[in-house]
C-alpha cells in the first residue's frame, strides 16, 4: 500500500485559525474545532487522508506606489 499524502492544513481555503485557546484549528468543510491540525484528526480517526483538501488561490501582490 503506497504511502498517503501529507496534506498541509495551512495551505486549504477551508482551514481557518479559531479564537478559542483549546480548539484552536478549525476546518469550514468539515464543520469541527481542533487542538490538533483537522487533517491529523482526519487521518487519525478514518486512516485516510482529506478528501476535502483544496488549495488557496493567492492574490496578485499590490504594487506600492
Amino acid at each position: 500500500m503506497p504511502p498517503l499524502k501529507r496534506i498541509t492544513c495551512h495551505k486549504c481555503r477551508h482551514y481557518y485559525v479559531t479564537w478559542e485557546s483549546a480548539h484552536p484549528h478549525g476546518c469550514r468543510a468539515l464543520g469541527f474545532k481542533s487542538k490538533h491540525l483537522p487533517s491529523a484528526v482526519v487521518r487519525s480517526s478514518s486512516g485516510a487522508a482529506c478528501l476535502y483538501f483544496e488549495a488557496k488561490t493567492l492574490k496578485p501582490a499590490r504594487k506600492r506606489q
